[in-house]
């Protein structure tokens, strides 16, 4: 809801406030800019009460409600990698079809995560969950449908439908949180939001195999199509409990009109060029500098070293450590069990932090913990015996990694920028991880047949990974080094900053700074206590003043090699989608082409 809405809304004073208007517009209205003081909630003037719901409640209900958003979209996400060995022991895929499998799911989040917040904005959070959730559904179920017609082509088509849903989910998921948690305990909403998630990615690495060996092949698509169908419900839920937040809302902003209603036209024409002033374009990326590409690189990157992997890893135990399928799944599944802890545990470090440049070393430390996974399993199973040390290793670097590439935007660019530059961060990131998810299926596709494969080829596969790494820690240095010579030493930020500033979560949001709009000091209570502050607000974030160079004759040849470095986004965009269409019209073999045995196995 724009400013000048919002106080034409406030300043109808103890007017009552039209609830079929208000229902109607529900996704535009922000509890987190209302008292709740539920005391306070009166008749409206037609004698008809307003429900007295405890706000907390209602917070805790959506919260509720947006966390199971994302459970079955993360299980069916990371189902797939545990049953590599099964589907092709019984449809008869092979390395690269597998890797396609894989890539369908990311390839559209190559550029939905650009318009997954611009889908939120213009057809409000509750509509977008619903198309969301419906897509998602949609889409596995068409993967169930694959899966028992023995159809790897339908398959890779359910998932390429899936993952159109996927990145407006998240989006929608984190809006909702900070819509209704803004001022009441974020962090530790975000935390519960995003634990949720990433439990229910580690719950499908860990029993997607038992369920197919137990119940047969199809089990852990019939689990991941019903899970995705109950986010969906859940999603309905929602859409009727939003009535109730609309009446909530409404009452709370009677009282919020008695106190505001001292405000001028003058200070909403102020709020609506604050609005107009944070508007971004994409092309203005391009004034960003050499600091912002340098996390676009380092984005693209961590795609490709981390996400391939943990799909591949049950497979890549198996062979080179001569495991079962069940015992290479379950050790491949602990490489997700990190963030669940560790995600939190960041957040809280990161609030006391403050400073970029300790973010870039926590980030150093993660990516050298992940090497070390990469090293371990490179080197000959005889000398390691094991590969748990390598797989404990991985998972506490990507445990908490994927965070600080999040917290570290607002320190990175100016304040306007920064729902832009976390949408190209996801679509770089899924970029650079379809590339290398479709190039090592071709690879591996190249030598003998899965069940005669040596173990050469594996070990190719997992330098690659250290290859990558390496080049990781090397962008990290090189942006540590442009970060330093751009805005010189560290800068810690004060509390009052982080009370003043709200930092997005996710691709789409578009920032005001709060500190530009007059606020009564008496209207929250007392200040947020540190428990209370978000786990995403930590660092120096820069205002747009601070987004140019301080001589203006460097900015040129930065503006030069951002058109370059813009260009090579484009065309490895492009790459990627060529890389998959072409592997898939060449590779993807119809059912009859491919030699699946006639048994009957689980």
């Amino acid at each position: 809801m724009s400013h000048t809405h919002q106080l034409q809304l406030l300043n109808r004073g103890p007017s009552c406030v039209n609830l079929e208007n208000t229902e109607a517009n529900v996704d535009d209205l922000d509890l987190a800019d209302f008292p709740t003081d539920s005391s306070e909630n009166n008749a409206c003037d037609d004698g008809h009460a307003a429900p007295r719901i405890e706000a907390h409640v209602v917070r805790w209900l959506a919260l509720l409600c947006a966390c199971c958003f994302g459970i079955g979209s993360h299980y069916a996400y990371h189902m797939l990698g545990p049953l590599k060995s099964r589907l092709a022991r019984e449809l008869g895929t092979s390395d690269v079809e597998f890797s396609l499998l894989i890539s369908a799911l990311s390839l559209n989040s190559t550029w939905t995560p650009l318009l997954g917040g611009v889908m939120a904005s213009v057809l409000g959070t509750t509509v977008t969950s619903i198309i969301a959730t419906g897509v998602v559904f949609g889409g596995q179920a068409l993967v169930l449908l694959g899966d028992m017609q023995g159809s790897v082509r339908l398959m890779v088509f359910g998932l390429f439908v899936f993952g159109l849903g996927t990145s407006p989910l998240s989006v929608v998921q984190e809006s909702i949180i900070v819509r209704f948690f803004s001022t009441h305990r974020l962090g530790v909403s975000m935390a519960l939001g995003l634990v949720t998630s990433k439990g229910a990615s580690f719950a499908a690495a860990r029993t997607s195999y038992p369920l197919a060996a137990r119940f047969g092949r199809h089990a852990p698509f019939i689990a991941s199509t019903s899970l995705t169908g109950l986010s969906f419900v859940i999603n309905l839920v929602y859409l009727y409990v939003s009535k109730w937040l609309t009446r909530l809302e409404a009452s709370e902003a009677q009282n919020e009109a008695r106190r505001r209603g001292h405000l001028s036209i003058s200070e909403a024409k102020a709020l609506e060029k604050v609005a107009r002033k944070h508007y971004v374009k994409l092309s203005d990326v391009l004034t960003l500098g050499d600091v912002f590409w340098a996390y676009i690189g380092l984005n693209v990157l961590c795609g490709m070293v981390w996400s391939p992997f943990a799909h591949l890893a049950a497979n890549i135990l198996e062979r080179r450590y001569e495991l079962d399928e069940a015992d290479a799944s379950s050790q491949a599944s602990y490489l997700l069990v990190g963030s669940m802890v560790l995600y939190p545990a960041c957040g809280y470090l990161v609030d006391r932090l403050k400073r970029p440049q300790a973010i870039l070393r926590l980030f150093m430390l993660s990516a050298v913990f992940t090497m070390i996974c990469y090293a371990w399993l490179s080197a000959p199973p005889q000398w390691t015996g094991t590969p748990l040390p390598g797989i404990l290793s991985y998972s506490f670097g990507v445990g908490f990694s994927p965070l600080l590439l999040v917290v570290i935007v607002p320190a990175l660019v100016p304040l306007k920028y920064v729902s832009t530059t976390l949408g190209l961060h996801k679509s770089l990131e899924h970029t650079g991880s379809t590339i290398v998810q479709v190039l090592t299926g071709i690879w591996l596709d190249k030598r003998e047949p899965l069940s005669k494969q040596h173990d050469g080829t594996i070990q190719y596969v997992l330098l690659t990974f250290l290859l990558l790494n390496i080049l990781q820690i090397l962008m990290l240095v090189v942006l540590a080094y442009l970060y330093r010579s751009r805005w010189g030493d560290d800068r810690e930020m004060g509390m009052e900053d982080v009370a003043e500033r709200s930092t997005p979560v996710s691709e789409g949001y578009t920032l005001v700074d709060q500190s530009e709009a007059e606020i009564d000091p008496n209207s929250r209570g007392s200040s947020p206590t540190m428990e209370e502050e978000s786990l995403f607000t930590p660092l120096a974030v820069l205002t747009d003043d601070q987004s140019d160079p301080p001589n203006p004759s460097h900015k040129d040849p930065e503006i030069r090699r951002a058109r370059i470095f813009a260009c090579a986004c484009i065309i490895l965009i492009c790459f990627c989608w060529l890389l998959f269409l072409g592997t898939t019209l060449f590779q993807l073999r119809s059912k009859e082409d491919r030699d699946i045995p006639q048994r009957n196995v689980g």
